[in-house]
């Protein structure tokens, strides 16, 4: 036989790896064809389930680990895994939600799952109110025949008040209505979110693994589990729709992370809670909200449901006298604090909001500028030292 040409070699050359490697890191498969044997067993019906392979988009060796892993972290029986923590929000409303019913989300959701549900679900004919997350009789008193998906977040994002989960997944349950948490901020490690207490649990858990799981800043990924067959199926469907797939070299470096995601977890949190604990003693500041103080809203409800965990969280209001050109300049002047969205990755993070623009109902927050602080892997004695310096910008 003559010689084949250097790329018909290349690409058909038959060398392939001998049984018996074996290591602890998983290998990295990529690929978007998959190979089968010959015509009969690519016919073959394969069901998407983690133990079969019909092309790359729909799962490898290595992202089927990833998901098997997220699960078992989420106490979870199925995860599906999408590019980012807002594709796994869109995942479970398109794929639980039809024309004509109606979404329930707390006033204090992710921005982003707020726009969602503001914009886009209307387009597809499905309605959307906004409920106090620290008021289970008035959740109880919204909930109607058309309420078919209820969102839960704990805490609630920017400002962190934590929900009344027992009270508010009660309701659901008594009504029959399908609850999805964004656990993002529990990550696996504050609570079980299927067995927050016992025989109370949601149906659907999503994270953003962007944040703890990837835990280095460098990775977009999100997650969603559930321990409901039918469930499952439901949003896999809507998953294969949306044609959402990873590049397995982010995939690897979550699995690289999540090891030492429960240290990194406790160890944030321990330098999250004496910073907070700090900047409560200070006299430019009018209220703390962190779960673990127990002047911040939903403490009480904290302690029933995650006192094993508080996350790296926790946002500052300062007094009405300061304005917002002068919490700028707080902000600009911090400088161990980074200024960007997003948290749980080594650096701290700080950023100002307008509450005003992002909340419907009555606030139980003290008036004045919010500042959100992620907590990285600095030393705490540091950070609060960056966080005193800065503190004389106010009088700027």
């Amino acid at each position: 036989m003559s010689k084949r040409a250097i790329s018909t070699e290349q690409i058909h050359h038959p060398y392939r790896d001998p049984e018996g490697w074996d290591a602890h890191p998983v290998g990295v498969f990529k690929a978007s064809t998959v190979l089968f044997k010959n015509t009969a067993d690519l016919h073959q019906y394969r069901p998407r389930d983690g133990k079969s392979y019909r092309y790359g988009l729909h799962g490898t060796p290595t992202s089927y680990t990833l998901a098997a892993r997220i699960a078992t972290l989420e106490s979870a029986e199925h995860c599906l895994l999408v590019p980012s923590g807002l594709a796994a929000v869109t995942l479970v409303s398109l794929g639980l939600l039809r024309p004509g019913d109606e979404v329930l989300v707390p006033d204090n959701v992710y921005g982003q799952n707020r726009y969602l549900s503001e914009s886009l679900l209307p387009q597809f004919g499905i309605q959307y109110r906004f409920y106090d997350p620290l008021d289970a009789a008035g959740f109880e008193a919204m909930l109607s025949e058309k309420t078919k998906l209820v969102w839960l977040e704990a805490a609630g994002s920017i400002t962190l008040e934590f929900p009344d989960l027992l009270g508010l997944m009660a309701a659901c349950k008594k009504h029959g209505v399908i609850t999805a948490l964004d656990n993002t901020w529990g990550s696996g490690v504050a609570f079980n979110p299927f067995e927050i207490a016992p025989g109370v649990g949601v149906d659907v858990s999503m994270q953003a693994l962007t944040k703890y799981a990837s835990g280095g800043a460098d990775v977009l990924m999100g997650s969603v589990c559930t321990r409901d067959l039918a469930l499952h199926e439901r949003l896999n469907h809507m998953h294969e729709h949306l044609g959402y797939g990873l590049g397995q070299n982010d995939v690897e470096l979550v699995l690289r992370a999540l090891p030492t995601l429960e240290l990194r977890y406790r160890a944030q949190d321990a330098s999250t809670r004496a910073l907070a604990e700090w900047m409560l003693s200070r006299p430019e500041v009018a209220q703390v909200l962190h779960p673990a103080l127990p002047d911040s809203p939903g403490h009480a409800y904290w302690q029933q449901t995650s006192s094993a965990g508080a996350a790296c969280l926790f946002s500052v209001i300062f007094k009405p006298e300061y304005s917002s050109v002068q919490v700028d300049a707080f902000v600009d002047a911090l400088s161990l604090f980074g200024i960007g969205y997003s948290w749980a990755g080594p650096m701290s993070l700080a950023v100002p909001y307008d509450m005003g623009r992002s909340r419907s109902l009555p606030s139980r927050l003290a008036p004045g500028r919010v500042v959100r602080f992620a907590i990285g892997l600095e030393a705490a004695d540091d950070l609060q030292a960056d966080l005193a310096q800065a503190l004389a910008a106010l009088a700027g």
